[in-house]
């Protein structure tokens, strides 16, 4: 899990932001250090939960085994995986993720509206690393 960067657990789980006050400029992953943003004289960076739902905004496929920090078993064949970035309107920002397990390119379509979840990045018999997954609405686990 990267501390800070989501929170919370099922139905209550979100990605965790930062936004300007003087510019109102949202930032995910978040920024601790200061405003990005060129015109902005910079403000207190205030931490903020994002929208749980957005749009797709593109989508997918990932067919190669990605490098590090993604971890894989190089004993196990590779499964594919489908990677979708989503409009957050609310925020003005696209952010990328991982589909949910089972979730195909087939599955989606531009513009529609997907949700976020909690997923696993990698687990071992002491350790489960969470990460954020992207899953259409009305779908469940």
């Amino acid at each position: 899990m990267v501390v800070g960067w989501f929170a919370g657990e099922g139905d209550e789980f979100t990605l965790l932001g930062t936004r300007c006050s003087a510019c109102s400029s949202v930032y995910f992953p978040r920024e601790d250090g200061h405003c990005r943003n060129p015109v902005c004289a910079g403000g207190d960076l205030a931490e903020i939960p994002l929208s749980r739902r957005g749009r797709v905004w593109s989508y997918t496929d990932g067919r190669y085994r990605p490098p590090s920090p993604y971890v894989t078993d190089p004993e196990l064949p590779w499964e594919p995986y489908t990677l979708i970035a989503v409009e957050l309107p609310a925020e003005r920002m696209v952010v990328l993720g991982q589909a949910a397990p089972g979730v195909a390119v087939a599955d989606l379509t531009v513009g529609a509206e997907v949700e976020v979840v909690p997923g696993v990045l990698h687990e071992d018999d002491e350790t489960v690393w969470t990460t954020w997954n992207w899953r259409p609405t009305g779908v469940t686990a």
